[in-house]
């Protein structure tokens, strides 16, 4: 039952409606009397009403021509916002709710490249991922020279042998994994030693290969030398740094010097790798020490010194464990994104140069059947509107008519302006005279030079629809000049023309032989 408040709020709101709509279209209707009383002081009387009729039909046109545009242009916008909004709804709760939200992202992504070996690659590169966020174990990869002593690091680390120590260079030529347990932490540690870096020949190389890939997917990395740092090292660590990763430097054979020459050698590493790594991860071990010779005995054997490094991991890994974990997967994700995108753009490139080159050839045979009376005209004529519109779509975009106009006279307006018409026009027309006779030449110069310059256009447009819809900072001029200079190169011009003798030149020397041949008797 309604209350007899909101009853009576409701006549008062109803009582008010029909005052405002009353005085209004009493206003109107004292408009429209005194109007056909004006009309009629100087129109015959049978012509006020017709006149009468035929103006407010096109005032009504009009605010229908106005209003819808309007009214969608409000609906976009609210969608926008909604969107917005929903964006903002949705913001991840932490690292791992990203990762997942990413590899959602990623699916649908997958869904828009059509190479099907290409889009296989993808798809089980994202399950691997999606395993990996699945994970309960973290990821700690040991890399470094074959010389440095990786195995016996993780020997030590383990406490039990794990591979042969103190072999030559190259020994392990795959990657090997082992588990380990730190005390207090509730994840598992995943010890992976990979092949040697800087190893010379091709089976070396890809040794490295392997090596870096495992680095790349790695939680924490561990990297391993025995000396300062060489310049090719020093590399690998500035690269490693770059991908995001937490990285323990590790000096190893810390027993072969003197106390004092391993902590000069411990102060260099600290400020080479000063910007990169914390001093705190730049750590002394003795992995594997020399035995000491003891008279008329068995050479005693030093335990290995590894105590600092399992002080210093313990540390990251209960203070940073998990952030590096969903930081490695975030990382690979985005990756995993980059790839896909690029894969995306270049099958989207493959199919808007086709779209290009069918409007090439299409407005090159309409200028040629209808030769246009001035070269600046031939400037519009080379970017269409439809053309606009079709690699607008390739793109996921969906342009108005009006909106692809506008961006076509644009980009005409632009080549006119740089000059690129005239400076096209005689480029064509200096490589085609020595092809045709001067009787073809202005025609064929003229449709050859539409199909050439709707195609700078739309590979303007290309870089237009890359950029998300923005020219980028040099303006639509710039992008213009750039494909101009890419496509008057001399490779570039020569298979284009080319491709002009067949499509443009022949079919008008065939048209024009036609011409000339006597009537049948």
């Amino acid at each position: 039952m309604i209350s007899k408040k909101r009853l009576s709020i409701l006549l008062c709101a109803a009582i008010v409606a029909l005052l405002i709509i009353g005085s209004v279209l009493g206003s109107l209707l004292r408009v429209f009397y005194e109007l056909r009383y004006s009309l009629g002081l100087f129109l015959p009387y049978w012509l006020v009403g017709p006149v009468l009729f035929l103006g407010t039909t096109l005032i009504i046109i009009l605010l229908i021509q106005i209003g819808i545009p309007w009214l969608k242009d409000l609906k976009n916008n609210n969608r926008w916002l909604k969107r917005q909004d929903k964006k903002l709804i949705q913001l991840p709760k932490n690292r791992r709710h990203a990762a997942q939200k990413s590899l959602e992202s990623i699916d649908r992504l997958l869904e828009h490249i059509k190479n099907d070996i290409e889009r296989e690659t993808l798809i089980q590169e994202r399950k691997r991922v999606g395993q990996e966020l699945a994970r309960g174990d973290l990821v700690v990869v040991v890399f470094g020279t074959g010389s440095s002593g990786k195995t016996s690091l993780i020997r030590a680390l383990l406490n039990e042998i794990v591979g042969e120590v103190g072999a030559v260079m190259g020994s392990t030529t795959k990657s090997k994994s082992y588990r380990l347990h730190i005390k207090n932490f509730n994840r598992g540690i995943l010890l992976i030693d990979t092949p040697g870096i800087l190893e010379a020949g091709k089976d070396g190389l890809n040794r490295e290969k392997q090596a870096k890939k495992e680095a790349s997917q790695a939680d924490l990395l561990i990297v391993v030398v025995d000396g300062d740092l060489r310049a090719s090292e020093f590399r690998v660590i500035q690269s490693l740094g770059t991908l995001g990763k937490k990285v323990l430097l590790i000096l190893n054979k810390c027993d072969l010097r003197g106390e004092e020459e391993a902590r000069k050698l411990l102060f260099i590493l600290r400020n080479r790798c000063q910007g990169i790594l914390n001093p705190q991860d730049v750590i002394p071990v003795s992995a594997a020490p020399q035995s000491i010779p003891r008279p008329g005995g068995k050479p005693l054997q030093p335990s290995p010194e590894v105590s600092s490094l399992l002080q210093r991991l313990s540390i990251v890994l209960h203070s940073d464990g998990e952030e590096l974990l969903a930081d490695n997967i975030l990382l690979q994700c985005r990756h995993l994104g980059e790839e896909g995108r690029r894969l995306l753009d270049k099958q989207r490139q493959k199919e808007a140069i086709k779209c290009i080159e069918r409007y090439s050839w299409i407005t090159g045979g309409v200028v040629t059947a209808t030769p246009l009376p001035g070269i600046d005209l031939l400037g519009t004529a080379a970017v269409n509107a439809q053309m606009v519109i079709e690699i607008a779509r390739i793109y996921g975009i969906e342009l108005t008519r009006t909106r692809a106009q506008e961006l076509a006279m644009s980009v005409g307006r632009t080549l006119a302006g740089l000059g690129v018409i005239k400076g096209g026009v005689t480029i064509i027309e200096t490589a085609l005279s020595l092809s045709i006779t001067s009787l073809l030449l202005s025609r064929a110069v003229q449709g050859v030079a539409a199909a050439w310059l709707t195609r700078v256009a739309g590979q303007s447009f290309i870089t237009y629809f890359q950029q998300d819809q923005d020219w980028g900072d040099g303006g639509v001029q710039e992008v213009v000049q750039q494909h101009y200079n890419l496509s008057s190169r001399k490779s570039s011009m020569e298979s284009f023309l080319e491709l002009a003798l067949k499509r443009v030149v022949e079919p008008l020397q065939q048209k024009e032989k036609r011409r000339q041949l006597p009537p049948r008797p």
